[in-house]
């Protein structure tokens, strides 16, 4: 089936998935064919921190708010922060036009600032059809083009998106941190200073990277850490020499139970060593397999920051920023270990945390980054357990 693009003018884009669907529409940013799997977010806010975030690599984000490209682009918002930062959504899916930018924070286009990135968008596309195809069938694998010139080969494309190999068994938190270790304290924005750093500190957290997004590291500053962020398989010694107060265990992407094979035993000598240790997205399903538990892909996932959650502990309802295509099987949790977070949408697990232990863990974004802040109290629950191992 192929459909057109919504107005009269010519194809410069498409989106191909692989049982054979094609969407015509007008392509922007980088010129070319990108593939991924094909998910959608419904945030209404926040592209450009979506797109930056690596939990996103091997995927091809559809927004399924229409307006995209109205507060256009600038330095700041962007999540990646390893020293090869750029690896993040592969493509982009919008049902307009991009939008001119108007916003006093802008500094691109978006159109200009995607190319830069080197992500390949079209738009002027169904993107409800999309979401419906998605939600009826789960994520499908997509190729998505941009030509200038109008020469979209439209079976290539099909092709493309059928050889892509997809997100099972594929370890792509190794793709999306550097080599060298850093340090960060700077903290969350603010409209008088921008972002400013830490002059004085509380606690050494050392981030096993797998994929960190910029705001986890501000949070972290927020509440008077110091983080230094190392490779997520960097061996158990090695961080302990660090002298941490505590550990974080990063999101990012891909199959967990890929990385787990690569990283399980820095992340089982932690559990075992009494430090503090927060899991975050990938991090948490990371921990929850350390753990003994188990995890599954989803048809759909979960995408956006509009995700109702309830924390046990508090008996309060949080909305959340989401964006997981795994979960974490409760039906397998060990003993000892607790579900402490959950989805009210469909009663997946959200969150961990262990007897006995000053660990804990959640499947969604405490950082938000884009989306609600309900979930900052997370980062002092952290430095609450690691100012507890201090006194």
């Amino acid at each position: 089936m192929t459909t057109g693009n919504q107005h009269d003018s010519p194809a410069t884009g498409a989106i191909a998935l692989a049982d054979g669907t094609v969407f015509l529409g007008h392509g922007s940013g980088a010129a070319g064919v990108a593939v991924g799997e094909l998910c959608f977010n419904t945030s209404i806010t926040g592209y450009q921190e979506i797109l930056t975030d690596p939990s996103y690599a091997g995927q091809v984000v559809l927004f399924t708010f229409p307006h995209v490209g109205n507060v256009g682009a600038n330095p700041e918002d962007h999540e990646e922060s390893s020293a090869e930062a750029g690896r993040a959504a592969t493509g982009a899916v919008f049902r307009e036009p991009i939008s001119p930018p108007s916003n006093w924070r802008s500094r691109d286009h978006f159109d200009a600032w995607l190319a830069k990135k080197n992500i390949t968008a079209v738009s002027n596309v169904d993107t409800r059809a999309l979401t419906r195809i998605i939600r009826e069938g789960g994520m499908p694998k997509c190729a998505v083009a941009y030509a200038p010139d109008g020469k979209i080969d439209v079976e290539a494309l099909i092709e493309a998106a059928r050889a892509w190999e997809g997100l099972e068994a594929a370890d792509l938190a190794l793709n999306v941190v550097g080599d060298a270790a850093y340090d960060n304290s700077e903290r969350l924005w603010d409209l008088a200073t921008g972002f400013a750093n830490n002059e004085q500190t509380d606690f050494h957290v050392v981030v096993l990277d797998y994929g960190v997004k910029k705001n986890i590291l501000r949070n972290l500053a927020h509440v008077g850490a110091r983080a230094t962020i190392v490779r997520g398989d960097t061996p158990f010694e090695e961080i302990m020499k660090l002298n941490p107060d505590g550990v974080v265990l990063s999101n990012g992407p891909g199959d967990p139970a890929a990385t787990i094979k690569r990283c399980g035993d820095t992340i089982k000598n932690l559990i075992d060593s009494g430090k503090p240790l927060l899991g975050i997205c990938l991090g948490h399903q990371l921990l929850a397999l350390a753990l003994g538990a188990q995890t599954k892909k989803m048809p759909q996932g979960h995408h956006g920051a509009n995700h109702p959650v309830k924390d046990f502990e508090t008996g309060k309802v949080e909305i959340v920023s989401m964006n997981h295509g795994f979960t974490v099987d409760t039906a397998t949790l060990p003993d000892g270990v607790e579900e402490s977070h959950r989805s009210l949408f469909d009663g997946t697990n959200s969150g961990l945390r262990v007897k006995g232990k000053p660990i804990i863990s959640v499947q969604h974004h405490p950082e938000a980054s884009p989306g609600p802040q309900d979930s900052f109290y997370l980062f002092q629950r952290f430095a609450g357990f690691m100012k507890d191992q201090q006194s």
